[in-house]
C-alpha cells in the first residue's frame, strides 16, 4: 500500500509540474529557467508542430497504432516516449475518416468526476503493461485536470487534431503496451526511450 502512496505522491508532483508547463502552453516538467531542452520534446505533444519533425526525422509516416472509433474516427499513435521525469507521453492524431461532422464521443473523458469537471478530453485514456500486470490512468494535476488534450468537440468530415495523453512511465524493462481509449479500439504500442 505505501508503495502506491508512493507512487501516487511522486506523480502527483510531475503531474503538478507539468501543468505548470500546460497553463504556458507547454506540456513540460522543466524546473528551472534556461533548460531549454526539457520543454521542448513535451511541448511537441501538445502542438501540432511536435508531430512534423517525428516524421520527418526518418520515422515514416506509419502510425504505430490505429484505434478505430465510432462514426468513422480514428486515431492513430505516431509516439510512445519516457521522459526522464517519469512518465510517458503518447503522442497521435485523430482524424474523421468519415463523410459528415461528428461530436468526439463524451466517453473518452472517462467517468471521474474530478477529470469530467474540466470538460472533454482523452482523460478516460489508460495503458495496460501485460508483462507487469498493471493498468496506468492519465496523469492529472493538483486540481484533477487530465494532463491529455482538453476541449475536445467537433470535427468535420476529413479533418485532423493532434492530441496527446501523459501516464506513469511503466519500468524501463517494459517496452510495448496497450492503449485503451472508451470508445475506441485498443491497440498495442512500442515505448521508445
Amino acid at each position: 500500500m505505501s508503495i502506491r502512496f508512493t507512487a501516487k505522491a511522486r506523480r502527483g508532483m510531475v503531474a503538478m509540474t507539468v501543468a505548470a508547463g500546460l497553463a504556458l502552453g507547454v506540456a513540460g516538467c522543466g524546473g528551472g529557467g534556461g533548460d531549454d531542452d526539457k520543454p521542448s520534446p513535451p511541448a511537441s505533444a501538445s502542438k501540432d508542430s511536435g508531430s512534423k519533425p517525428s516524421a520527418q526525422e526518418g520515422q515514416a509516416e506509419t502510425p504505430l497504432a490505429e484505434l478505430r472509433g465510432t462514426d468513422g474516427l480514428l486515431l492513430q499513435i505516431t509516439s510512445a516516449a519516457r521522459d526522464s521525469g517519469g512518465f510517458l507521453t503518447v503522442n497521435g492524431i485523430v482524424k474523421n475518416d468519415g463523410d459528415k461532422s461528428v461530436v468526439i464521443p463524451p466517453q473518452t473523458s472517462g467517468d471521474e468526476t474530478e477529470v469530467i469537471k474540466h470538460g472533454p478530453s482523452l482523460g478516460g485514456a489508460t495503458i495496460v503493461d501485460a508483462k507487469g500486470k498493471k493498468r496506468y490512468y492519465t496523469l492529472r494535476d493538483t486540481e484533477g485536470r487530465p494532463l491529455t488534450t482538453t476541449g475536445l468537440g467537433n470535427l468535420e468530415a476529413g479533418q485532423a487534431l493532434p492530441v496527446f495523453m501523459q501516464f506513469p512511465a511503466p519500468p524501463t524493462d517494459t517496452t510495448e503496451v496497450n492503449l485503451q481509449v472508451p470508445t475506441f479500439s485498443s491497440g498495442t504500442i512500442k515505448i521508445s526511450g
